[in-house]
């Protein structure tokens, strides 16, 4: 399939022309200027790619008008509205940044991560408003934007302006901050180009085949690089239409989908999960879906979804900080990622810096030899591609190391050339694809009275990602009410929504350290097979903690096993 974009020179019509890729996304937007396309579809109103890029620079000639001396950065806290998607392309004409705020972030966790990134602005709505209106933020109220209030229509109308771009902004201009999370404890923001948004369009315009024809599905977060990167950028310079819902629900999914006529959607595994707990129906494959993109679904699950609904996935591995790592290969086993991209991606010892040995796999692809096979994932020629992290350099050293960029996950290659993801470095656990501190949710648990101490850390999920688990230490066993500790659980603020644990170990003496630090890696290695009493919080809504049988313990691990993720056991 082939991208179309207009040339800057040629006179606006209804059907772009093909031309050379632009360096950056003002210059995709501009080139949208004229075109009559379909751009951007809701349930309530549908707006022609023109419309949008006009509606971008109002808002980009509104933040001009507000803009304060220093970094021009601009928080959005909302979820997937037209607004978000406005205020981006408002960002890209104006050079400023667009900052994602996380709306799952609670308490002092999201108040340190607003301020660390010095937003001069958050364009919010009133849900989001008051969420933020206990914490410190260093913002007056004039500096809050709520697209929800009657006076931010009077405000768009005195900002209409014929588009443009700004003076001085090209490839180089910082477009987006993403909140990543990395081993030391601290939330992390990269830098994101406009030059690397728009490589990445064009790129993944070709490996996931989207074109202008495209109806683009857009159910996952524009906060998150997956529906940036995945969805977002790709139909902007493909000229193809984006289709809005506020949120994922897996009930809302097809009819969305049907209503919209959709033809590409991106997705998280966590998601494809959810979908794939619906109830089959004879009509499934009665719809539009041709393709999708996204990463860590188990295996079971894409064939699954491809059997039911009769679209092509094209699973991949990536990140905030850096992407092109793998390549894709029809024949990967269903468990692999695929191949790496180049002889620079290579799994290595930490340690010794050596290449780990290829990895035997059984009859049921589990590792042989993974206390040599497994490793780190490094891309010896990334170093120049990542474009750092957000006033912490400290971390920028960690990624970059002997000049070469270190993911921070966990690979092995088998003996075919394919890689496989292994898990993560750190004290971070992977929940439907956003990360959670294992660090702030310990904070939370250590605070109840009867705990005495705590540790918390991943448990695999048998479809996707991670599961969190505590273990808490008690002085003895009666002092353990689960239910009084949901409710606990549920009364605190500081916990974000994807962070309450799953699985709640109960010990009068958990392992330590010479230094007296919970041993952490004891209690990951026996997981929910320990001798101690382990609490299980199955479904959704509030935590509710049942004692674990072992019956419950074989029917968990027999779900491994369907979805094929026993490897991770």
């Amino acid at each position: 399939m082939r991208t179309e974009v207009l040339d800057a020179t040629t006179p606006a019509t209804t059907t772009p022309v093909t031309t050379n890729p632009r360096g950056d996304v003002a210059q995709m937007l501009m080139d949208r200027l004229g075109d009559e396309h379909l751009g951007l579809r809701t349930r309530t109103r549908d707006w022609t790619w023109d419309e949008v890029v006009r509606e971008s620079a109002t808002r980009g000639a509104l933040a001009q008008s507000l803009r304060r001396p220093g970094p021009f950065h601009i928080g959005v806290l909302l979820e997937n509205t037209p607004e978000f998607t406005f205020w981006l392309g408002g960002a890209a004409l104006t050079g400023a940044t667009i900052v994602g705020i996380n709306p799952t972030r609670r308490g002092k966790e999201l108040e340190a991560e607003v301020r660390y990134v010095d937003c001069q602005l958050i364009v919010t709505d009133s849900a989001g408003r008051e969420k933020l209106a206990d914490l410190d933020l260093g913002l007056t109220d004039d500096r809050f934007v709520l697209v929800d209030d009657a006076s931010y229509v009077d405000s768009m109308a005195g900002h209409v302006t014929e588009p443009q771009v700004a003076d001085g902004v090209d490839a180089s201009t910082l477009f987006l901050l993403l909140f990543t999370s990395g081993t030391t404890g601290m939330s992390k923001a990269v830098r994101c180009s406009q030059g690397r948004i728009t490589r990445l369009a064009y790129a993944n315009c070709a490996k996931y085949d989207i074109d202008r024809d495209d109806v683009c599905y857009c159910c996952m977060p524009l906060f998150h690089g997956n529906a940036l990167m995945g969805l977002w950028a790709p139909a902007l310079s493909a000229g193809a239409t984006v289709c809005l819902v506020p949120k994922f629900t897996a009930s809302g999914f097809m009819p969305d989908v049907r209503y919209y006529g959709a033809t590409y959607f991106t997705y998280v595994g966590k998601a494809l999960g959810y979908l794939m707990s619906t109830e089959e129906s004879p009509g499934d494959a009665d719809n539009t879906l041709t393709h999708g993109f996204g990463t860590e679904a188990s295996p079971g699950d894409k064939t699954e979804f491809s059997r039911r609904f009769g679209a092509k996935l094209y699973e991949a591995y990536g990140s905030s900080e850096g992407a092109g790592s793998i390549r894709l290969d029809p024949a990967a086993p269903t468990a692999a990622l695929g191949r790496p991209a180049n002889e620079n991606i290579v799994i290595v010892d930490p340690e010794t810096l050596e290449e780990c040995p290829r990895a035997v796999l059984d009859e049921y692809g589990r590792v042989l030899n993974s206390d040599e096979a497994i490793g780190e994932m490094i891309d010896k020629a990334g170093a120049g591609r990542f474009e750092g992290y957000y006033k912490n350099e400290s971390a920028v050293a960690e990624r970059i190391r002997h000049g070469w960029y270190w993911t921070g996950d966990l690979g092995y290659v088998d003996e075919a050339g394919f890689i496989y993801f292994a898990g993560r470095k750190g004290d971070w656990i992977r929940v439907d694809s956003e990360n959670t501190s294992a660090l702030m949710i310990e904070h939370v648990l250590r605070r109840h009275p009867k705990v005495i101490s705590t540790g918390v850390f991943a448990v695999p999920d048998p479809r996707s990602g991670d599961r969190v688990m505590a273990a808490v230490e008690v002085a003895d066993h009666s002092d353990f009410d689960p239910e009084e500790f949901a409710v606990y659980l549920a009364a605190q603020a500081d916990l974000g929504t994807k962070a309450a644990p799953r699985f709640i170990r109960v010990s009068t003496s958990l392992p330590v350290t010479g230094s007296n630090k919970v041993l952490k890696r004891a209690l990951q290695t026996e997981g929910w097979r320990c001798d101690e009493p382990v609490y299980h919080w199955v479904g959704r809504g509030a935590p509710v903690y049942t004692l674990m049988t072992d019956a419950d313990r074989d029917a968990l691990e027999k779900e491994f096993d369907e979805h094929g993720r026993t490897r991770f056991l």
